[in-house]
């Protein structure tokens, strides 16, 4: 036989195999157990931007937002307040971050109907790292007395790792996520030579302790990482029928390489 003959017989077989292969589902990579002990966070405590931080939204308007195609946000704004378009789509910051302290706050609507993925979902992406929801998401949304999977409920890293409390305050609440996040470095091949790490506070209680990703968010399948530099900050615009749920008070601390494990 030809070698080019055993050559397509090779390629044919690996087609078939791969067809045979079944596609991934979003089901296979959801962890339903244990499920994180419910923590009564303490009172609301009003964190002011500290002097060196740079504030994303305050009383200032939407000017360090914008929509993916780069033209003005258009969430609603009011008295400080920014409230999700889902219509719109995701908006991400104009500026880029490599690793930073970020404090953000966020509300679900009081009364909000709905279940599981679909009562207030939304996204924190540290870094975005393309349109749609390329990055790495802490998730945002309802899991007051609203179950789901565990690595899909609020202040999970999405897909990855479960909280280490489930800390929500009820709906009609401010909720805070206070965040350290240790940007990704690679070398000039694109290999990975430090992977992302986060440490994430909700409402006061340690949510993730350094936890290192195993790469960027997906729906289905296995992370993993695209090498990228400094990159904008993400939220998401997630498309469940819920009432959209609103932010105040974002601020960011650039931190410089002493961040960086070494």
């Amino acid at each position: 036989m030809r070698k080019s003959h055993v050559m397509t017989i090779l390629l044919a077989a690996a087609a078939l195999a791969a067809l045979a292969q079944p596609e991934a589902r979003p089901e296979d990579t959801e962890v339903w157990s244990p499920v994180p002990a419910v923590v009564t966070p303490g009172a609301y405590v009003d964190v002011a931007p500290p002097s060196d931080a740079v504030v994303l939204l305050g009383s200032q308007g939407l000017g360090e937002w914008a929509a993916m195609d780069g033209k003005p946000a258009g969430w609603a704004f009011k008295d400080g307040v920014m409230t999700v378009d889902k219509k719109a789509g995701n908006i991400q910051t104009r500026r880029s971050f490599g690793s930073y302290q970020l404090h953000l706050e966020w509300r679900v609507p009081a009364g909000i109907v709905g279940e599981g993925q679909g009562r207030g979902n939304s996204g924190l992406f540290m870094a975005s790292t393309g349109g749609g929801d390329a990055g790495y998401e802490l998730q945002i949304m309802d899991s007051f007395n609203n179950k789901t999977y565990v690595n899909g409920q609020a202040a999970s890293v999405y897909k990855q790792f479960p909280p280490l409390a489930n800390a929500m305050r009820p709906p009609g609440q401010w909720q805070t996520y206070d965040v350290v996040w240790i940007a990704p470095t690679f070398d000039s091949n694109g290999a990975v030579t430090s992977p992302a790490r986060l440490t994430a506070f909700h409402n006061g209680v340690l949510v993730q302790n350094d936890v290192v990703l195993a790469g960027e968010t997906t729906y289905r399948g296995k992370p993993e990482y695209h090498a990228h530099g400094p990159s904008p900050i993400k939220l998401q615009a997630h498309g469940d029928p819920s009432a959209p749920i609103s932010f105040r008070n974002i601020w960011v601390r650039e931190l410089g390489p002493a961040a960086q494990p070494h």
